[in-house]
């Protein structure tokens, strides 16, 4: 089984000292920087593109970065993200004419692939592709906003998605993205996951500008995770 990491969404952060806010979780013991590319297209908010992730990179993270494509057409934005710096690039089926053709593209520039499932979206998007994807990220809220409730049927479709993963043997890991706080991550974790995304659930906790409130949230988080046995 893999690792547990905790990747905080900067959707939520402080963006006049963005560099100082992901210098801080990530001190604080976070692992991956996630982040939320809106387009006010495929969802109706606006959001941030490759200059910020380039911007990160020279500032000197050098932590994983996520990016959690939520715009479409997808595949004209994905070579200028690799460019970039982005770890890992993933997208949403309804958002490309071709799925496999647009997961062989992330993976030719460089990153690893993903594709994202909105809380309706069924996971048989996968059936023919699981040999091209490295994260199977699921959406607990409807994507377009931060600070939203943890829907819970997602963690019937959690447990899903890990028997598919566990069934093929494939290196796959498995993200929630929504709502995920403190006090539910490790029922979250207990379903299957081993990705966390929290925005407003980590940056919400320090917005006095005290980064040791991040420590004491994702202290937390880690205690929590470390009581579920797998």
């Amino acid at each position: 089984m893999m690792p547990d990491l905790i990747a905080p969404s900067i959707l939520s952060a402080d963006f006049a000292r963005l560099g100082e806010e992901v210098d801080n979780v990530l001190a604080a013991g976070a692992d991956i920087v996630h982040f939320d590319v809106m387009d006010n297209h495929y969802v109706p908010n606006l959001t941030i593109g490759p200059l910020v992730c380039e911007a990160l990179r020279k500032h000197g993270v050098t932590a994983p970065i996520d990016v959690h494509l939520m715009v479409k057409p997808v595949d004209r934005i994905i070579p200028d993200f690799a460019a970039a710096g982005a770890t890992y690039i993933t997208f949403h089926p309804e958002a490309s004419e071709h799925i496999d053709r647009t997961l062989q593209l992330i993976r030719n520039e460089g990153c690893k692939a993903g594709l994202v499932f909105n809380p309706a979206t069924p996971l048989s998007h996968l059936e023919y592709v699981m040999d091209k994807i490295d994260m199977i990220l699921l959406m607990s809220v409807n994507p377009g906003f931060g600070g939203q409730s943890f829907i819970p049927a997602t963690i019937e479709k959690l447990r899903q998605a890990r028997r598919l993963v566990d069934a093929s043997g494939l290196p796959i890991r498995i993200e929630i993205d929504g709502g995920v706080k403190a006090d539910n991550i490790a029922e979250i974790k207990a379903a299957g996951a081993d990705t966390f995304v929290s925005g407003s659930g980590i940056f919400g906790k320090g917005r006095d500008g005290d980064p040791h409130r991040y420590d004491s949230i994702i202290g937390q988080m880690r205690e929590a995770l470390a009581s579920v046995a797998r």
